[in-house]
């Protein structure tokens, strides 16, 4: 049998890579002769540079920059041989560079994605982008990012001149796993700011803040994207990068899988695809990788597996198009020592061994 791995980063636990590495262990423990081919896959979030990486070489970039409480970090982007820019903005602003305590809206920024764009553009000449969108701390419009890229490409730090003297000559795409817009109860703020530490009050002040930004950017550009598709993405970044940068909005998971050629990897008949992330819920159905990566593989007739740290409401997974539909923690495990990074591997080790010799 041959297995084609493409597993999505289990978040705060392992990387995309590394979960892949341990479901091959579990496979190679089960049945010997197995033929795998393993991929580093992502939907926009974390792992998209090492994906990207893999899929098409490049060099790593190292800066330094900031995180989403302005602490000065090390970051990496990607330069592809085709001279393609591949950025995550979990890199700076990700909310997992974060303690839980640390968590607040109100004051995170993503000044350090526009720092990582600004030194690609000044140090390498970069002018072809791919912004992952995803995991990030911030709800603040992208507003740091603009600011970090004025500041940096121009000593006068107005956006207009920054735009006119670099910024139009550049190419930006989003590949992100939402499409909410940036406003109202399906917006950045109402859906994804209470993850990131915000409470009721700071909901509010946060819409009403993204609001009133878009407003002014309306009138400065005569035109409104605050509802359109992946606005709300990364705490409103995607609209910046869209209202500001003429950005363009893709599927992260999309993007990727058609970089990789997938449909090409899988032998109608003779293959099993595993894939699987940190939590799979009915929030898996609307458009999130492991569901893109099943649809692609049914359209072929290969069957897929969904191998997954925590989950719920497994018979609509069922019934959506997965084969089986597995949580790797025990029952008896805490979600705290399930996370920890070596038990994590062993326990999607041990469940892929337990699913094969069944």
């Amino acid at each position: 049998m041959r297995y084609i791995l493409a597993f999505d980063s289990f978040k705060g636990c392992l990387s995309s890579t590394e979960a892949a590495d341990a479901a091959c262990q579990g496979i190679r423990h089960a049945d010997k002769s197995a033929e795998i081919q393993t991929l580093s896959v992502s939907d926009g979030g974390e792992g998209l540079v090492d994906a990207y990486r893999q899929a098409v070489g490049g060099q790593l970039v190292e800066m330094r920059a900031h995180d989403a409480m302005m602490r000065r970090l090390t970051a990496h982007y990607l330069i592809t041989p085709s001279g393609k820019t591949v950025i995550e903005a979990a890199a700076t602003c990700g909310l997992a560079l974060l303690s839980e305590n640390e968590r607040n809206p109100m004051r995170a920024t993503s000044f350090g994605i526009g720092e990582m764009i600004a030194h690609a553009v000044v140090e390498h000449g970069s002018r072809q982008f791919i912004i992952g969108l995803g995991g990030t701390a911030t709800s603040d419009c992208g507003i740091g990012l603009l600011q970090a890229l004025t500041s940096k490409i121009t000593p006068n730090g107005h956006f207009d001149d920054a735009y006119q003297k670099v910024l139009r000559t550049c190419t930006f795409t989003l590949a992100c796993d939402v499409d909410n817009p940036l406003l109202g109860t399906h917006g950045a703020a109402q859906v994804f700011a209470r993850q990131k530490g915000a409470d009721e009050a700071m909901i509010a002040a946060l819409e009403r803040r993204a609001e009133k930004f878009a407003e002014l950017s309306a009138k400065h550009f005569h035109r409104d994207l605050s509802q359109a598709k992946g606005a709300g993405a990364a705490g409103g970044i995607g609209y910046a990068m869209m209202q500001y940068l003429n950005a363009e909005y893709h599927s992260g998971a999309d993007h990727l899988l058609d970089l990789l050629q997938f449909e090409t990897l899988l032998d109608n008949g003779q293959s099993i695809v595993v894939t699987g992330e940190g939590r799979s819920d009915a929030q898996t159905l609307m458009g999130k990788l492991p569901q893109k990566i099943m649809l692609r593989a049914r359209r072929k007739n290969v069957p897929t597996w969904l191998v997954s740290g925590e989950l719920s409401e497994p018979q609509q997974l069922l019934e959506a198009g997965f084969e089986k539909v597995v949580s790797i923690r025990p029952a008896h495990l805490p979600l705290e020592a399930a996370m920890q990074q070596a038990v994590a591997r062993q326990n999607l080790s041990d469940t892929m061994q337990k699913l094969i010799q069944k």
